[in-house]
């Protein structure tokens, strides 16, 4: 199975492209790109366009496009939830909707494993997997809020994500586990979004929405 699958729910642009859970080509950010800022306007097409040049790929070639809906940050869901939909649309192939916790925690190579995403507003996007499958979770909510509902469910799960960095202080304090600020397992990684991609139920390009989680920040007048 052939899949292209990216993720823009943090500042780090991901891409990759997999055959048969393996990836053939693929662009995953150095940690360093979480705290910066966010490019992928700029960066997903010409990291498409090189990812599927290098493995030697047409768009009419893959089996499916996956992308992750989130949560995460707006504009970036925006970008990469419209680049998925116009994709699939023009080449004709199946769209894969796929959770960016449910990838950032399948890279955790530890269970159980919280995914946490730096939600702004002093909150974090979060979720507890456990063999792969969520505890509990996706939600919005302050880090205390998260370290609670983690003693209350009584495991010791390895934290990461950017969210994890940001408030550290507030989960180890709790007995979480976080992985140091440079591990590069902070970062959402494509191959994830496509490996997910094999189980998850293809959508019409149209239906295929992010997952904001909350409400946006900018609201009208």
């Amino acid at each position: 199975m052939n899949v292209l699958g990216f993720d823009t729910s943090t500042a780090a642009t991901a891409v990759c492209v997999a055959r048969d859970g393996e990836a053939a080509s693929e662009r995953w950010p150095e940690p360093e790109a979480l705290s910066g800022p966010p490019g992928h306007a700029r960066e997903l097409m010409p990291a498409v366009a090189a990812a599927m040049e290098e493995a030697g790929l047409g768009f009419g070639e893959l089996d499916a496009i996956a992308v992750g809906v989130g949560p995460g940050t707006f504009t970036g869901l925006r970008i990469g939830v419209a680049t998925a939909r116009a994709l699939a649309g023009s080449a004709g192939v199946e769209l894969r909707p796929v959770s960016s916790l449910a990838a950032l925690a399948a890279g955790a190579e530890a269970d159980p494993a919280l995914a946490l995403i730096d939600a702004k507003r002093g909150e974090l996007f979060a979720a507890l997997y456990e063999a792969g499958e969520p505890r509990w979770g996706p939600l919005a909510a302050a880090p205390k809020e998260v370290a609670a509902r983690v003693r209350e469910s009584g495991t010791s799960p390895l934290a990461i994500g950017d969210g994890s960095v940001r408030f550290r202080g507030v989960l180890e304090a709790a007995g979480i586990r976080v992985l140091p600020e440079g591990a590069r397992t902070h970062v959402v990684r494509a191959l994830h979004i496509c490996r997910l991609a094999a189980t998850a139920l293809p959508k019409a390009p149209e239906a295929v929405l992010p997952d904001y989680i909350r409400s946006p920040d900018a609201k009208p007048r």
